[in-house]
């Protein structure tokens, strides 16, 4: 009986881990856009330091103020929330939201 239970918490300990270990490889961070295209995100942090670029994957979501966008509407200045994710062993841009407050160009 003892026996069985302890096996019991064990696989459920496992299956936990397993179903949750996606959401602990994404990770986000927030700054400024230098350049977006072509599958690469150049950005900044928040100061305008640290400049870095990501690979953006083919299929990520990119969202402009809370619409449905692509990577060449994002402008220098602009400022957006990236989450990185792992995707066939490279860690990759998965989501990109801009927001209000950038330092874009002219819309319309």
């Amino acid at each position: 009986m003892l026996n069985s239970k302890v096996t019991f918490g064990f696989v459920l300990s496992v299956f936990i881990l397993f179903v949750s270990a996606p959401l602990w490889a994404a990770s986000s961070h927030q700054g400024k856009v230098v350049e977006a295209s072509n599958g690469k995100l150049t950005m900044t942090d928040m100061a305008g330091d640290n400049q870095h670029t990501h690979a953006v994957a083919a299929d990520a979501k990119v969202t402009c103020e809370g619409q449905t966008c692509d990577l060449a509407s994002l402008q220098p200045g602009d400022v957006i929330t990236v989450t990185l994710d792992q995707k066939d062993g490279a860690t990759v841009v998965t989501e990109i939201q801009k927001t209000a407050g950038g330092m874009g160009g002219p819309q319309g």
